[in-house]
């Protein structure tokens, strides 16, 4: 029993680790994104960086579909 328990346990953190490089990758991602991108103007490029650095994964998804999903 405790092998299937043990191998359950294994999946399970593999998938969290798995989940959290993704959600690390996404965040990266997301501030060259910003970095990279036209904005009317110097100051919202200045706010979003700020936005998505300091809050993370949820400033991420935010920028997402706020800005970046609309172009």
């Amino acid at each position: 029993m405790f092998g299937i328990m043990g191998l359950l346990f294994t999946f399970f953190w593999l998938i969290f680790f798995a989940a959290i490089i993704g959600c690390f990758v996404f965040w990266i991602l997301m501030i060259v994104d910003v970095a990279k991108r036209e904005f009317p103007k110097q100051d919202d490029k200045t706010v979003w960086i700020l936005i998505v650095a300091l809050t993370g994964v949820i400033g991420a998804i935010i920028y997402y579909f706020v800005i970046k999903r609309k172009h």
